[in-house]
């Protein structure tokens, strides 16, 4: 079982989506992270193929506007217009049916007239006539099939519409009236609204136009029906075109500094590519730096005084965005060759006092579930 390395804010609320949202690059769920400087910040990530080291994120999109977005196409989906329109088709739906009934029933009269015809003339057939009387006999037998075929279709016609649910117009308008301001309430909890997403959403899959800049979001609802819904996307913490470093220049400055595997993920963070447009591997970055004659990274031969931020993340015992929030608040020293890849943190900044508090106060926001959200695997609501 993979852990999460992101955690729940204590300040913030879950996340509306959890369990629904699908890849719609690589086909696997995608995860929720949530952050700490926002209470209700939180993002929806799929991480591709683990194992392909360096690939990096799969898809990423922030998920107050998504939650924010289906929430609107729910609420729509139950309104005073949308229940009135389902009430209308189910009411069609079952004068469809009856409709049918009477159809089978008038056939059921034919065929039985022509069943009674059939029989007459077998009884008036003269037994001698042994050939007239067997083909009397089989139109008399397929006669009565017909007639047993379209008495059993009736019967089942009047099942399924004695089985379908009786609808309560008022008491389903009271509801869709009701919805909106019990949703919006203060005192409804995001669990409860997680149940009632996913009694009406199957799944939501999501893929990324990099043309419009926008999350696509494919709503496959619980009866069968699809709705896209196009969300905008806000770009934070990318280069300017003019100032993105190239993959030469950045080697030429961490070479020797990281191993091949942590400059591969740095690359690929800052979006550089290779010469054919894929993305960093261990592989491809050894080939590149042996090419540009770079030395490897040699543990022995650090001195020991810096070590990286995941690592300082791990002395701490939380995650390395719990760590980067300490360092953009100035509170952990740590340095960056070029901007884009990992931090490096003095040793000796791991025991000061400033940090030790600071630390502690990002334990202490812990929700009392933070174990739960340390695991990949997506539980199912009860009662869903």
């Amino acid at each position: 079982m993979k852990k999460n390395c992101s955690r729940k804010s204590a300040r913030g609320g879950r996340a509306l989506l959890t369990g629904l949202m699908r890849c719609g690059h690589c086909g696997r769920m995608m995860r929720v992270f949530y952050g700490q400087a926002k209470g209700n910040a939180h993002r929806y990530q799929c991480r591709g193929d683990d194992a392909h080291v360096g690939a990096g994120l799969c898809i990423g999109i922030g998920g107050v506007r998504v939650d924010r977005a289906v929430a609107l196409q729910i609420l729509e989906a139950v309104s005073d217009r949308a229940v009135e329109a389902a009430i209308l088709a189910s009411d069609q739906v079952e004068r469809s049916r009856q409709e049918i009934i009477t159809a089978v029933e008038r056939e059921l009269e034919v065929v039985r007239y022509e069943a009674s015809l059939a029989a007459r003339r077998y009884e008036l057939v003269d037994p001698a006539k042994r050939h007239v009387a067997r083909e009397l006999e089989a139109r008399w037998n397929g006669a009565l099939e017909r007639v047993a075929e379209l008495e059993g279709r009736i019967k089942e016609l009047r099942t399924a519409s004695a089985e379908s649910p009786k609808i309560d117009r008022a008491l389903l308008l009271q509801l869709a009236h009701d919805l909106p301001r019990v949703w919006n309430a203060p005192s409804t909890d995001t669990r409860t609204k997680q149940r009632l997403v996913h009694i009406v959403v199957r799944e939501i899959v999501c893929d990324l136009d990099e043309d419009t800049n926008e999350a696509v979001l494919l709503i496959h609802w619980t009866g069968g029906r699809h709705t896209e819904v196009r969300v905008a996307r806000v770009k934070t913490g990318r280069y300017p075109g003019d100032m993105a470093p190239t993959a030469v220049d950045a080697l030429r400055k961490l070479a020797g500094h990281w191993p091949d595997r942590e400059l591969a993920v740095s690359l690929n963070r800052m979006r550089c590519k290779t010469g054919d447009g894929e993305t960093w591997t261990t592989v491809r970055v050894r080939e590149m730096r042996e090419r540009l004659g770079l030395p490897e990274y040699d543990p022995a031969s650090s001195d020991g005084k810096m070590i990286s931020l995941a690592k300082a993340a791990a002395h701490f015992g939380f995650c390395v965005g719990s760590a980067k929030s300490l360092v953009l608040k100035d509170i952990l020293p740590a340095t960056q060759a070029i901007k884009g890849p990992q931090w490096l943190v003095p040793v000796d900044a791991l025991s000061s006092e400033t940090v030790r508090i600071a630390v502690q106060r990002v334990i202490e926001r812990r929700p009392g579930n933070y174990i739960d959200y340390q695991y990949d695997r997506m539980i199912r609501l009860p009662g869903i």
